[in-house]
């Protein structure tokens, strides 16, 4: 990989970091091996000072923005996207290790589909397994389906539809409603015409949001399995779940309220509000119980 952040077509690759550990590190080296093409590496720092960031920052083809404060994910992705010229950026988190080769897999793929929008590689969990990143946008039937049978019956059948645009050993590049914002190839114009990630989620559905979106002008989310990458998931949060709980049924709500939001819709969203007060608070009390 060439790395110059002052090369004009430089690939722009997004790295939002809050307070970051030693994955960041291995984030940035295995990105040297993502791709062939130079590549401008923007950390958006969402925390307090980082000499990690500070130092990295020092390396070629690397800058770090300081966003002020915890502006949330979309927001400061939206930031580290601004100003970017080349045709293609990616947004990625920082517990992310690259496989070699990755990045140009899901370039060219890119080529492959004009009217893809968005391209997203297969996500490995550390134990070999694959997170389900690329999903149906959910309709009511299925999200309900899927919001009340996950936890307790994972293989449900809507949460098998839900989940079925990953299948599992299938090499083929298809599309599918929207794809994990953990990692993500972005049509700079397609990205642009829609306004970016919505800025009112702090944090979660800011990529389903931005899949439908993308679906709903027209450009087309694209799963690459022949793109890997391995996802090293952080666990600190899960000693005090709740706030990540509440974080994900406020972004719920605020997703479910913008798609059923006719006035004639005031009935189901009274009813989807319920059903995820309910939902939060029987998630939380069963997490305090583990």
């Amino acid at each position: 990989m060439s790395s110059s952040a002052g090369a004009p077509n430089a690939l722009r690759v997004i790295c939002v970091i809050y307070n970051p550990g030693p994955e960041l590190v291995e984030f940035a080296t295995s990105l040297r091996t993502a791709t062939s093409r130079a590549t401008e590496l923007v950390l958006v720092n969402n925390g307090g000072p980082s000499e990690l960031a500070e130092r990295l920052a020092h390396e070629p083809g690397t800058r770090l923005v300081e966003s002020g404060g915890n502006l949330g994910y979309g927001r400061a992705a939206n930031l580290g996207a601004r100003g970017a010229t080349g045709e293609w950026i990616v947004v990625a988190n920082p517990d992310l290790v690259w496989t070699p080769g990755s990045l140009d897999a899901l370039v060219a793929a890119g080529a492959r589909h004009e009217r893809a929008g968005a391209l997203g590689p297969r996500i490995l969990n550390t134990d070999g397994t694959e997170y389900p990143s690329a999903r149906a946008i959910p309709s009511l039937r299925l999200g309900a389906g899927h919001a009340l049978l996950g936890s307790l019956w994972p293989e449900n059948p809507f949460s098998r539809a839900y989940r079925s645009a990953n299948a599992p050993g299938d090499a083929t590049e298809r599309v599918a409603g929207w794809l994990s914002g953990a990692c993500l190839l972005l049509r700079r114009d397609a990205f642009e015409q829609v306004g970016g990630f919505d800025e009112g989620y702090f944090m979660f559905f800011e990529d389903l949001d931005l899949g439908d979106r993308l679906c709903q002008d027209g450009w087309e989310n694209v799963f690459v399995p022949s793109a890997e990458v391995t996802h090293v998931q952080g666990v600190s949060w899960k000693k005090d779940p709740a706030p990540m709980i509440r974080a994900h049924h406020v972004s719920a709500h605020r997703y479910l309220s913008r798609r059923y939001g006719a006035w004639y819709q005031a009935p189901l969203r009274w009813a989807l509000t319920v059903g995820l007060f309910v939902r939060e608070r029987l998630e939380i009390r069963g997490a305090r119980r583990r």
